[in-house]
């Protein structure tokens, strides 16, 4: 009611300004109010049209589901691959894990002694393994996924964590596994709670080298946390930013 009310007015004054004589002729403190009220009016009345929303439909995150080969239920995957990384007992390279695709494009071969890029493997056994999992994937090739999830705005991996804090989608939740803290430096994870092997090969080749960890009470405030427990993990998407 009121949009057409300021309208018919804003018509009304547009009309006799051009039906006026004068070539000079200025509008009135009232009619000027008037023209004032429309524009503010229609500047309310379409912000969502504007920005902020729109923005956010075309944007996106990207984030690796670690020990899947496949991503959530609802999010496009970009690709699916295996976990490389340096060799455990390596002093240098990264200490990142890789995703690395199924269908690389490789280089030329090249005979320098510089190999840094080994394949990941879990390393567990029956008194050493998540709760849930089987030491059968002992020795197994991790898999990974690169994963696309539209119309969000940033990505949190929460150690410590199996649920998102408010405002936060959660994507995936897991336990947290790096090196051994005998070996060098590696990167934290957060795998899969329900992670699965590359393939069915098993064979003790090592290189990137995936343990499950435990928390230790000492700096380390317990309560909250627990001696000697699993490590949770959630990985989380928002477009609260």
């Amino acid at each position: 009611m009121f949009f057409a009310y300021v309208t018919f007015v804003l018509a009304t004054v547009r009309l006799v300004v051009h039906s006026h004589g004068c070539k000079d002729y200025d509008l009135s403190a009232s009619d000027q109010l008037l023209i004032d009220m429309m524009k503010h009016y229609l500047h309310t009345s379409r912000k969502d049209e504007c920005t902020p929303q729109n923005k956010t439909l075309n944007t996106g995150v990207t984030y690796i589901r670690w020990g899947k080969t496949s991503c959530p239920k609802g999010v496009d995957m970009v690709y699916t691959g295996q976990v490389g990384g340096t060799y455990y007992s390596y002093r240098g390279g990264g200490v990142n894990y890789l995703c690395l695709p199924n269908d690389p494009e490789n280089g030329q071969h090249q005979s320098y002694d510089n190999d840094q890029i080994h394949g990941g493997e879990y390393q567990l056994s029956s008194s050493m393994k998540p709760s849930g999992w089987s030491a059968s994937m002992d020795n197994k090739e991790v898999p990974c996924s690169v994963c696309y999830q539209k119309r969000r705005s940033a990505v949190l991996m929460i150690p410590g964590r199996k649920t998102c804090y408010k405002g936060w989608n959660s994507e995936y939740n897991g336990y947290l596994m790096s090196s051994h803290k005998g070996h060098f430096k590696s990167d934290y994870a957060c795998v899969d709670k329900n992670a699965e092997p590359l393939d069915d090969k098993n064979g003790e080749e090592s290189g990137a080298l995936f343990y499950p960890i435990r928390t230790k009470c000492s700096n380390l405030r317990c309560p909250p946390y627990t001696n000697e427990a699993d490590v949770l993990c959630v990985v989380c998407t928002t477009t609260n930013v």
